[in-house]
């Protein structure tokens, strides 16, 4: 069997990070978002591979009006307020073109005209499963309303991926009653472990940076595997981190990281899961593109030489004939 190469991208606009982030320092990246992706749209075509897109189901909205009326009426209830999406929906503006930050329907519509795209769920409201609430039910009452507002756009998601990569065997087993065949998982070390953000501390997220660039971890295959919860787990090798001015030295370094792991996949006939944010794009756009094009050459040549396929989650499930989203 070849191996195979899974693009996985989160789709949040503003709701990824509107708890740590304001809009006045980290707006311009969710505005070089909304040329982010028709650009990575472009690339994917122009290498015939494929993606799939984990939506946040508020950022697939066009207007107010309709987060309203897809959001569900049970909620999380965080004990931290900070978290709690609604509590802020008075900083939301009326639709898409007034707040481009909040709203992307029409991203999304860009997403789903492109050929061997899929759309998966990153939830409704950006839920955050290993922080504390009070509403236990809430995170299924969350996964129906984000199916919910994607069936708008013609799919059935069968893909999930959690916000802030947090999760736990609970969650797991509600996501898949709720009808979700695949997640992708963390990677196999202590240093990716699902953590809430008490547990995310300064030495962790250098190690993250660091292994970046340098291999300390080991290689982390995507091979598909099925979780106790009979979901599928088709789980991270590496996120592609955004281009960083102070370390462009070291390009080349995180380059031949990403570059070796998906050729020894390759070699091995197992898959590479390789992920990341529109808004990593956001600032730095021609230097984030320029490397992803790179990444894309590798698996080119990858492709040609030992027939590395090009596969959604939903596909790798299947290892490539398992359930795509369908209308």
């Amino acid at each position: 069997m070849s191996g195979f190469l899974t693009i996985s991208i989160d789709f949040e606009l503003f709701w990824g990070v509107r708890d740590v982030c304001s809009i006045e320092g980290y707006g311009p990246r969710i505005l070089g978002y909304r040329q982010a992706v028709p650009a990575m749209l472009n690339l994917f075509r122009e290498f015939d591979v494929a993606a799939t897109w984990a939506v946040v189901g508020c950022a697939a909205c066009t207007n107010k009006k309709e987060l309203l009326a897809f959001a569900p009426t049970l909620r999380p209830g965080y004990l931290d307020e900070d978290l709690d999406p609604y509590a802020y929906l008075e900083r939301v503006g009326s639709d898409e073109s007034t707040d481009p930050y909040h709203f992307g329907g029409s991203l999304v519509r860009q997403i789903v005209a492109t050929p061997r795209m899929e759309l998966g769920s990153h939830t409704f409201s950006h839920f955050y499963c290993l922080e504390e609430r009070r509403e236990a039910g809430a995170f299924r009452a969350d996964l129906a309303s984000s199916r919910a507002i994607l069936r708008r756009f013609d799919c059935q998601p069968a893909s999930l991926v959690f916000p802030r990569n947090q999760y736990d065997e609970w969650h797991l087993g509600e996501a898949a009653a709720e009808g979700f065949i695949v997640f992708r998982g963390n990677e196999d070390h202590v240093l990716f472990r699902p953590r809430g953000r008490e547990g995310q501390s300064a030495w962790i997220r250098v190690g993250r940076l660091a292994d970046s660039y340098l291999n300390l971890t080991g290689d982390h295959p995507a091979d598909p595997r099925r979780d106790a919860s009979t979901l599928i787990n088709v789980p991270s090798s590496r996120l592609l981190r955004a281009f960083n001015a102070r370390l462009s030295l070291l390009e080349p370094m995180r380059l031949a990281r990403i570059a070796e792991e998906l050729e020894r996949a390759a070699k091995r006939g197992g898959g590479y899961h390789l992920w990341w944010h529109p808004h990593n794009f956001g600032n730095d756009l021609a230097e984030n593109l320029n490397f992803l094009r790179r990444v894309l050459e590798r698996f080119r040549r990858l492709r040609e030489e030992t027939g590395m396929r090009s596969l959604t989650m939903a596909e790798a499930a299947g290892e490539g004939g398992g359930p795509r989203s369908q209308p």
